[in-house]
């Protein structure tokens, strides 16, 4: 076995900011990538490394690490000498931490919303009331937000809710870029920050909820920043897009340019 097997989705946003740390330090690592409506995170053998049913895990020499934010902080702390991804000062890791605090609790699950209602939603209709009671009661983690979501999406209340956080997180994160500077969250070096918040940002950006930013440039110019790293192309291979697993979003991006 590897001495890293990275058990992830490639849509998921989660998945995806591990496989940025992991390709940032340099790591070669053993995929296996789930498919997330087969049910493959419920298998006995998964649930058995992470009883959450969620990806991603990381694998380290036969030990399970769970929970995207801490694999990341866990990276850090066995490779820490390789591409730094934290800073020295005590102060400065307590800011990135506050930072991290603030995209998991604000941005992260606000992101979900729209990315349900028009991505998976057509999963959860397709399968009987019972089929999607069953879903919901086996993910710890996921039940109350499919609860809540059901088989015929989230109320326009729940998405204008998600976009108002949303906008919140993306006014703060203009905010950090211009207190620091840039071109990353913390100043002159890339951090743990920032990788956290790459894969709500992507996805924002995919699903046509860029204009959020238009009046803040700087995150424009943080993006193609992260998308010139060599870590970035290697991350998001094909497939890890909801555009390029879901045609009909394809289109509703052309629409959207159109009207623009």
């Amino acid at each position: 076995m590897s001495e890293f097997v990275l058990y992830n989705a490639p849509q998921s946003t989660c998945s995806q900011r591990v496989r940025y740390t992991l390709h940032t330090k340099g790591r070669a690592f053993e995929e296996h990538r789930l498919d997330l409506f087969r049910g493959d995170q419920l298998k006995p053998e998964y649930l058995a490394i992470n009883p959450n049913g969620v990806v991603p895990t990381l694998v380290h020499n036969g030990t399970p690490v769970v929970d995207s934010a801490v694999i990341m902080e866990y990276l850090e702390d066995i490779l820490g000498d390789v591409a730094p991804l934290r800073p020295r000062p005590p102060i400065e890791v307590a800011r990135m931490r506050a930072m991290m605090s603030f995209i998991d609790e604000v941005l992260t699950p606000a992101v979900r919303v729209p990315s349900y209602n028009l991505a998976f939603l057509p999963h959860y209709q397709a399968m009987t009331e019972e089929e999607f009671l069953a879903v919901c009661e086996s993910k710890p983690l996921r039940r109350e937000f499919l609860l809540k979501m059901g088989r015929t999406g989230f109320p326009q209340s729940e998405m204008d809710e998600a976009l108002g956080r949303l906008k919140r997180g993306i006014d703060r994160m203009a905010h950090w870029l211009g207190e620091c500077g840039g071109p990353w969250l913390l100043g002159a070096e890339l951090t743990l920050a920032d990788i956290a918040i790459i894969p709500v940002i992507v996805r924002m950006d995919d699903i046509n909820l860029g204009h959020l930013w238009a009046d803040a440039p700087q995150i424009d110019l943080w993006l193609r920043n992260i998308k010139a790293t060599d870590a970035f192309a290697q991350t998001y291979y094909h497939g890890s897009l909801l555009t390029e697993k879901y045609p009909h979003l394809q289109s509703l991006q052309r629409t959207a340019h159109v009207a623009a």
